[in-house]
């Protein structure tokens, strides 16, 4: 049985239905890992940065900096460029101006479902679906895997979006994926959200369903042909699908392929899974 959610129990998310959207307001940005790309938000353009904050440890301690210098900058969700330190207050707090003038490359069409896994290993999938560029991440319960999973903190305290934006900067992106939970896989298969038109009007082509499956394969993924469609990945948990599950994929359209004969982590299939995607959509040049 599935473990009914209420929004007492997510409160930083929005429910509509059977569908928990992450609130992308929900943490603030924070730097306790190597940048290659400073990001600001809309609200603290022409403000100080604290002595405090992670960015500005990151630019005086880590990168050495000095008043005059510039450093790779951006705001988030919009476009990058450079950013000059202009002057270090007594605090040691510090103001900085921004030239940004660049658009950063469209994420990749490829969206990517998958099974909860262990919250130690949400985090580093999150930052590392991120640094791919996928365009969305939709986590999932699935009847395998440990309900429990489900109860992580990462929501709550804005841990979800700090890996995010963690992987964004590595990329030097402006942009982070879409991030929704769903309660089921029913749900996710329900509502298809890959489905939803973008302004109203949805003119994409229709997407190759690929679930990653390695007890009931129709085939490899590496054997695929090259594609110009977009892409729709689904991984279960570490348990993998159950059967009931995989017909349920097969009912909705999706291919079921194997990525090798390893049984593989939850993270590093999806990390995979993307990678064969990516190459088959001509994004690894």
């Amino acid at each position: 049985m599935v473990q009914k959610i209420s929004k007492k129990e997510y409160p930083n998310f929005a429910i509509h239905n059977s569908i928990l959207a992450v609130f992308a307001q929900s943490a603030e940005l924070c730097y306790t890992f190597p940048v290659n790309l400073i990001l600001f938000e809309n609200h603290e353009l022409g403000k100080a940065l604290s002595r405090r904050d992670e960015r500005t440890i990151h630019l005086l301690k880590t990168l050495h900096k000095k008043a005059g210098d510039t450093f790779e900058a951006g705001i988030l969700g919009g476009q990058r460029g450079s950013g000059t330190i202009e002057k270090i207050n007594l605090d040691g707090s510090i103001l900085v101006s921004l030239r940004v003038h660049e658009t950063p490359p469209p994420r990749l069409p490829v969206r990517l479902g998958v099974g909860f896994p262990r919250p130690i290993q949400i985090r580093r999938l999150l930052r590392d679906i991120s640094n791919l560029g996928v365009e969305a991440v939709d986590l999932m319960g699935s009847e395998l895997g440990e309900k429990s999973y489900r109860d992580t903190k990462l929501f709550d305290d804005g841990g979800a979006r700090s890996a995010l934006i963690e992987g964004a900067v590595q990329a030097r992106d402006t942009t982070i994926p879409a991030l929704t939970v769903f309660a089921r896989l029913e749900d996710w298969l329900r509502e298809r959200p890959w489905e939803r038109p973008e302004g109203g009007i949805n003119t994409r082509p229709i997407p190759l369903l690929i679930a990653a499956d390695n007890v009931r394969p129709e085939g490899t993924m590496s054997r695929l042909s090259p594609t110009k469609r977009p892409v729709v990945l689904a991984v279960g948990s570490e348990r993998g699908w159950s059967d009931r599950e995989r017909d349920l994929l097969e009912e909705a359209g999706f291919l079921r392929l194997s990525l090798g004969s390893r049984a593989l982590r939850t993270e590093t299939a999806c990390v995979a899974a993307t990678i064969l995607a990516m190459e088959k959509i001509g994004e690894l040049g």
